[in-house]
């Protein structure tokens, strides 16, 4: 059965960089939908609302026992638990995979903030990825839906250098996990890639099918 999977690409990117994820995940069985975003200058609320319409408009399309699968990378995974936290169709979401997603916010970002703030006033969507602001976006623990989180720790990226925890160059592998994810895998790629490998498309799939990243051992 074709699995229909929503992609929602991170910060400061557009739906281009999914397209690899996408392609992958296609050879899967799956009919990806990607979304562009403002993710960068706009405030992450902005953004949102397109994405919200976005979801709207898709799911209209769809008979009403079809759901859909929702990926974020980075930013976009933060997307994806704001529209779980806020929606009305809650019922239409299938499973959500949140891969390198700062899940209890960014350490980077906390610093930009803190010393750098020209930044934030200038790539809106930074501030939504602050610490103090993430918290306030609560996990939504529902029967209806599985959510699962891939965080990677291959620290390759010059940014990566001021975080002293294992981190993927941009995100604390400690940031990636919280309680109450059905299911949370570590993989050795760095924030930049970790979307590109089919290792990561191959494990997406697995959670979907079967709510696990890895297949069981019997």
């Amino acid at each position: 059965m074709t699995k229909i999977s929503i992609l929602i690409h991170g910060y400061n990117k557009n739906k281009k960089d999914m397209y690899t994820l996408a392609q992958n995940l296609e050879k899967l069985n799956h009919k990806c939908i990607l979304v562009d975003l403002p993710l960068t200058y706009k405030d992450i609320e902005y953004a949102y609302s397109i994405f919200e319409k976005d979801i709207k408009n898709i799911l209209a399309e769809l008979s009403l026992n079809e759901k859909i699968n929702l990926i974020g990378h980075s930013t976009g995974g933060l997307i994806i638990r704001k529209y779980l936290l806020n929606t009305g169709h809650i019922d239409r979401i299938d499973n959500c995979v949140l891969i390198a997603t700062p899940n209890n916010g960014s350490e980077l970002a906390d610093m930009a903030s803190k010393y750098f703030n020209i930044f934030t006033n200038i790539y809106k969507t930074l501030r939504a990825l602050r610490t103090e602001y993430v918290k306030k976006i609560e996990f939504v623990k529902s029967d209806k839906v599985r959510v699962g989180a891939i965080a990677g720790n291959k620290n390759n990226l010059l940014m990566g250098r001021f975080l002293k925890e294992e981190n993927d160059g941009r995100i604390n592998v400690s940031s990636v996990y919280y309680e109450g994810l059905n299911d949370f895998i570590v993989l050795p790629y760095g924030h930049k890639e970790i979307h590109y490998k089919w290792e990561t498309a191959s494990l997406v799939n697995n959670f979907i099918e079967t709510g696990n990243f890895m297949e069981e051992e019997y």
